[in-house]
């Protein structure tokens, strides 16, 4: 694998951030060289959020996404602006709960989701961009469950571990939509 790049994009406070650094985390734990790197408005919470993550198995020259293979939009503005940056056979994972809109383009690979209606029926926003990366596990192959896991009790504090089972399950449901 050389240069797979991920663009994770949303609004402020759906976890969208967090989610990349799992993705890059767990990638890390697959032996991969990775770079993750937040871009987000002056607004913390309601404004815009994104991250390119990008997995390779050489040394990174640039963390800056300009064409990717895969792009997660859990909002339509987001859509607008990252489906065009998708490179010809690369998956766009869209929160069909967010956006009302259709992809545009032909030559892509369109997975939907209900992700917003898994983290209300999980009880937190933050786990529908992870049932996104369920999403992306299992169409890409990018990085495992297992390493997804590992990725959780690295990145999230250990009084955020409780939260962990609701995680994978988040992610579980994502995959199965695949």
């Amino acid at each position: 694998m050389i240069d797979f790049s991920i663009i994770l994009a949303g609004f402020g406070g759906q976890g969208i951030l967090s989610a990349g650094k799992f993705a890059a985390e767990a990638a890390l734990y697959e032996g991969k060289e990775v770079s993750w790197f937040p871009s987000y408005g002056p607004e913390m919470r309601g404004g815009t959020a994104n991250c390119s993550v990008v997995i390779s198995d050489e040394p990174i020259g640039s963390p800056v996404v300009n064409d990717a293979d895969v792009v997660i939009c859990c909002n339509q503005p987001s859509m607008e602006k990252f489906e065009a940056s998708i490179k010809p056979g690369g998956y766009l994972i869209v929160d069909t709960g967010m956006i009302k809109i259709k992809a545009t383009r032909t030559d892509i690979n369109v997975i939907e989701l209900d992700a917003s209606g898994i983290a209300d029926e999980f009880g937190a926003m933050a786990y529908g961009p992870i049932s996104m990366l369920g999403c992306l596990s299992k169409a890409t192959g990018c990085f495992s469950r297992e390493s997804f896991e590992k990725s959780l009790y690295e990145v999230l504090p250990e009084r955020r571990h409780k939260m962990i089972p609701g995680n994978l399950a988040a992610f579980d449901k994502g995959a199965a939509a695949v």
